[in-house]
């Protein structure tokens, strides 16, 4: 059975929307946020740390969240991450936008019945 692989090329673009929806679930630190989506793709995909600090200051820098230091725990303080209200706004436009171009990309990729015939 072959493996399947997916571009990071594909998943790059969307990794903006990927950290809206882990902070709409509640607020979160940095590593708790690639532990979380590695977790939601079932180990299938790994954010490096670059990508997310840079993606949080995008996101921060355009106020779709915003940031936070924790209580000092054992390892020291944590900037933690919520999620603002143009954030969510944001996050929900995202995901329609994404549905419609999945539609999209798929009537124009895919060979419909119709088609081979």
């Amino acid at each position: 059975m072959k493996e399947q692989t997916i571009s990071s090329e594909l998943i790059r673009g969307h990794i903006d929307t990927i950290i809206l929806r882990i902070l709409d679930e509640g607020d979160n630190y940095g590593y708790e946020i690639i532990k979380a989506i590695s977790l939601a793709s079932q180990g299938e995909y790994e954010l490096k740390e670059p990508s997310l600090y840079t993606s949080l200051k995008r996101l921060e820098a355009g106020g779709l969240i915003a940031s936070y230091w924790g209580d000092q725990s054992q390892g020291g303080r944590r900037k933690y991450y919520r999620i603002t209200a143009a954030g969510q706004t944001a996050y929900h436009k995202a995901v329609a936008d994404w549905h419609y171009a999945k539609q999209l990309i798929g009537k124009l990729i895919e060979r419909s019945t119709a088609a081979d015939e």
